[in-house]
This record gives structure tokens, C-alpha cells and sequence, in this order.
């Protein structure tokens, strides 16, 4: 067994297949610990309407006496907000509020006691986060004070590596086919100089199936009423933000101009037992239901990174979902791909894809 330690089921693990002379006197074991740490009596949520929301506030040491004091909501963030609410026992972050001036709270505890917050998500306290030093907060507390909302089941997003190897393919695509492409932003910069009459881009083509691993429907965060119209796809995408592709030198610098990439979220599939909700036809309801998965496959417009400038080479293709963490998940970790492709003159060769690693991922530019 070679386990990262972030595997959600030890089949999730690499171990080798072949029978060895193992014996059941060699029968792995564990022993759990789970220690009271008392993290729970240092933090609670103030003001909101249920249990699970409310402004963060934190339990300080003061002229020798403790009080409660709230965190500043300039640059908290989701990742902040997933530590409070493991913190408390109360599941995974659905919201992280940078503003908490509509509940009503005790403004005894406006006063604030830490700043910066700069949490992984990993984290087991807030006290465990990086932040300021010294506190640092020009609004000031009150009701800029940072709050969360949380949730007990979330979402869990995990791209398909196989099927991303399987499906890579260079296609040389003439540029009066690619208008509608060209209108939605999923082209380089420099197709605005290819003669539409005559020229050709080259893209760097592949599928995307991402499964829901979690325990609750991925759901758009906009409501109907806000979905945009795409005129020349003919349906509407939910989120303008649902994945970006891009391709890295071994610097980990961008080479090629990849694309944020807008999506109709929709049940393509699902695995036995479980039935399909959500579809984008007809202003249908979207989503991706637990147990199912959306498939954007390698044929369809926009699915592909624009490579005609790019000098053959070794390359890193790396995808992110849900890059801006706009809908709740329990485990964001898993949320980027990384594989090695090989450009060549005529093909493309697309090689160990696999999950990045949870550590590099927040920073996004120094994984692997």
C-alpha cells in the first residue's frame, strides 16, 4: 500500500495487484486515536439564524482574562471558513462571510482579535492557521467581522484521469468554423489576426468527466434568473467559472493561453441504482447529482486549449473545477488534475494524469 493519507477509502491508494508471499501473519493493522482537544470551547458563531451560521468570534486571552473577540473579514475566504466549521463539529463551509452587518449579534465581542487569516482548509483550529502577527484590520470589526455558514453534506467534485488521457488529440481546425468559439473567448489572442476565409488554429483537444463523489447534488449557486444565454451554443451555462485549462513549462509559467471555461452542468451518467436529475435541455434544472458525472466530451466547441503558437515540447496540462470555490465541497483537494504531454508536430501524447497534490494546490502555480 502507498497511501498519500488524503484517500477518502484505501482502494483510493496505489498498491501493487501482484499476490506476494504475504501471510495473514503479516495482516496489516491500525489503532485510531481521536483526542478530546477541547478546540470546540475556543470559537463559536454568533447572531445567526440557525446553529450553523453566524459571525466567527474567538476566544482570547486578555490582561490575563479571557474574552470573546471577532476575526477581521478582509481576505477570509472559504478555506477559512471549512476550518471553523470542522472546528465546531458542524460538517463542511458553504459560505465564508467578509461582511456580518445583518445578524444581529453581541456586540461585546466587536473588538478584533486576529487578522490574515491564511488557512489550507486542513487545519483542525483557526489557531493553527497562519495570520498576522499583529492585527491589522482598517474597517474593524463590528460589522465587518468575518462570518460562515456551514453544511453537513457537500459536494465532491474528482476529474476522470483516464479519460482525459484516452481522448487527447490535435485537430487543425479551419477559422470560419471556429466564430462561435472566437465570440466566447476559448481561442488564443492571436486568432484575432487569422484570416477567416483562410486560416487554421491548431487545439490541443480532450474530455472532461468529472464525478460527484460527495454527499450532497452539486448545485450552480445562481438561481435561474441569473444564468446567462449563450446564443451560440443555444442553452444557458449556470457557472461562467466551472474549469480552467492551461498549459505549464516546467517553471510552472503558462505557455499557452488557456481558458476559463464556462459550463451547462447536467447528469451525463451515473453509476447503477442511481437515476439522472438534472439536464441542460429545455432551461432544465442543472446540476450533478451524487453517484453521477458530467461529461463534456473532446468534440464539443470550446473543450480544448488553443496551441498554434506553441513550440513542440515537454509540457504540464493542468485542469481545475470549481477553480473559484464558488459552490461548497468537502474536499477541494481533489479538484485539480495534472498530467505530462508531449507536443509533437503531428500528435499529442497525454500521460500520467493523476490527482495534485493537496498541499500545492492553493497556490496553484507550484504544483506537483
Amino acid at each position: 500500500m502507498d497511501c498519500t493519507g488524503f484517500e477518502k477509502s484505501i482502494t483510493d491508494c496505489k498498491f501493487s495487484k501482484e499476490i506476494r508471499s504475504c501471510t495473514h501473519e503479516e495482516d496489516a493493522g491500525v489503532r485510531c486515536n481521536i483526542p478530546a482537544m477541547g478546540f470546540q470551547t475556543q470559537i463559536r458563531l454568533n447572531g445567526g439564524r440557525t446553529p450553523y451560521e453566524g459571525q466567527v468570534q474567538i476566544l482570547h486571552e486578555h490582561n490575563g482574562t479571557l474574552i470573546w473577540g471577532s476575526i477581521c473579514g478582509e481576505g477570509w475566504d472559504i478555506m477559512d471558513a471549512m476550518v471553523v466549521c470542522r472546528q465546531l463539529n458542524l460538517g463542511y463551509a458553504s459560505h465564508a462571510f467578509q461582511e456580518t452587518w445583518y445578524w444581529y449579534r453581541d456586540t461585546d465581542a466587536d473588538n478584533v482579535v486576529m487578522s490574515g487569516m491564511k488557512c489550507s482548509g486542513t487545519e483542525m483550529a483557526l489557531s493553527h492557521c497562519p495570520h498576522d502577527a499583529k492585527v491589522s484590520c482598517p474597517k474593524g470589526g463590528g460589522r465587518y467581522a468575518a462570518g460562515v455558514s456551514c453544511t453537513e453534506t457537500a459536494a465532491d467534485l474528482v476529474l476522470n484521469a483516464k479519460e482525459v488521457e484516452e481522448t487527447s488529440y490535435l485537430e487543425d481546425r479551419p477559422m470560419h468554423v471556429l466564430q462561435c468559439a472566437m465570440e466566447e473567448n476559448c481561442l488564443a489572442s492571436s486568432a484575432v489576426n487569422t484570416s477567416v476565409s483562410e486560416g487554421v488554429r491548431r487545439l490541443f483537444r480532450f474530455s472532461s468527466k468529472i464525478h460527484n463523489n460527495g454527499q450532497a447534488d452539486f448545485r450552480p449557486k445562481t438561481g435561474r434568473h441569473a444564468w446567462i444565454w449563450h446564443e451560440c451554443h443555444r442553452h444557458y451555462h449556470s457557472m461562467e467559472v466551472f474549469a480552467h485549462y492551461d498549459l505549464l513549462d516546467s517553471n510552472w509559467t503558462q505557455v499557452a493561453e488557456g481558458h476559463k471555461a464556462s459550463f451547462c452542468l447536467e447528469d451525463s451518467d451515473c453509476i447503477d441504482g442511481v437515476q439522472k436529475q438534472y439536464e441542460c435541455a429545455n432551461f432544465g434544472e442543472q446540476g450533478v447529482s451524487v453517484g453521477c458525472y458530467d461529461v463534456y466530451r473532446h468534440d464539443i466547441d470550446c473543450q480544448w486549449i488553443d496551441v498554434t503558437d506553441l513550440k513542440q515540447g515537454d509540457y504540464i496540462f493542468r485542469i481545475i473545477v470549481n477553480p473559484n470555490f464558488e459552490v461548497a465541497e468537502s474536499d477541494y483537494s481533489n479538484n485539480v488534475m495534472l498530467c505530462n504531454v508531449r507536443y509533437g508536430s503531428l500528435r499529442v501524447w497525454v500521460y500520467n494524469c493523476h490527482i495534485g497534490k493537496l498541499g500545492f494546490y492553493f497556490s496553484f502555480f507550484s504544483l506537483f
